[in-house]
């Protein structure tokens, strides 16, 4: 369904662009036509700029590191380039590209390999991980990327998809696996582990950019989801009271001064937790630094 629907919008960006140059240029007004196709084709800066702009002032009374300048305009300029690959590209037309890899189930004489289940957050699908998933394959690390659907529905609803993943990946393996979560996903496989019996069922969770303990940006919320993700929402509280602390320590959160949807950058820790800061690095940007990745290869071979 997101496919279909960012699909739809990035065909639809370009004809608008198109049509308005083609209209305007030989019509003798060439300023306008390049004004709006600039204003198409970029006007995602201009709102990830209104975002930056919020997310400084929101952290300047946060206890994680502050931010400069430089780094937030940097920040700003690389989510600037990374948001159209990812929601104009990877998602609507490449989320199929690379395939869940599960090799035979692991029979005795064989070493077995940990495996990884990949969640995404608000409104991205399993192409969100394509920088991800080739590099696991060629190593030969099984994996799972979820879909999480319905889009705007409450991350309760997602809870299904979560634990056939899981359990999909610990049958190929026969081991627990870890998982690796950006935003919004984060919150989902903790909602999933708390209501589990079994806590053996998840080697580590790793998570980039989440919102556990909500956004200044869900003041603006609309659907189910993003409701849940406003600061100190009713259902982070539930989530707290249902969840064991003892999973705390099974946790790596990354986060960023710098992260222009998760705000107050600390909201994205938690207390018990190995909370990793990524300097100067928006929210998509986190998908694809190297730490994140190179943590997850190293947390594959722990016990």
């Amino acid at each position: 369904m997101l496919a279909r629907m960012q699909r739809a919008l990035t065909i639809g960006a370009l004809l608008l662009a198109g049509l308005w140059f083609f209209v305007l240029w030989p019509a003798g007004r060439p300023g306008w036509a390049v004004a709006g196709v600039v204003l198409v084709l970029l006007g995602h800066a201009i709102v990830l700029g209104v975002e930056f702009m919020f997310m400084g002032r929101v952290n300047r009374d946060d206890p994680a590191p502050p931010s400069s300048a430089h780094q937030r305009f940097a920040a700003w300029w690389g989510e600037a380039r990374s948001a159209p690959r990812v929601f104009c590209w990877r998602q609507p037309f490449c989320s199929q590209r690379w395939p869940d890899f599960l090799p035979a189930v692991v029979t005795a004489g064989q070493s077995p390999v940990r495996g990884i289940v990949l969640v995404h957050g608000f409104v991205c699908n399993r192409g969100l991980w394509n920088s991800w998933m080739p590099r696991l394959r060629a190593q030969g690390i099984p994996h799972v990327a979820v879909n999480l659907e319905p889009v705007f529905g409450s991350i309760d609803d997602y809870l299904p998809i979560i634990d056939a993943a899981v359990r999909r990946v610990e049958q190929a393996t026969g081991m627990p696996p870890l998982i690796v979560a950006h935003s919004m996903g984060g919150l989902a496989v903790r909602r999933w582990w708390a209501g589990l019996a079994d806590d053996d069922l998840v080697h580590h969770v790793v998570t980039l950019g989440t919102p556990h303990r909500g956004t200044w940006l869900g003041r603006w919320a609309l659907s189910a989801n993003t409701l849940q993700m406003r600061l100190g929402s009713c259902w982070q509280a539930q989530l707290e009271e249902q969840e064991k602390q003892s999973h705390r320590a099974k946790f790596t959160c990354f986060y960023s001064h710098c992260d222009n949807i998760v705000f107050p950058a600390s909201t994205a820790t938690l207390p018990g937790a190995d909370n990793r800061h990524l300097a100067g690095v928006a929210h998509v940007q986190m998908v694809d630094r190297p730490q994140p990745f190179e943590e997850s290869l190293r947390l594959l071979s722990t016990r």
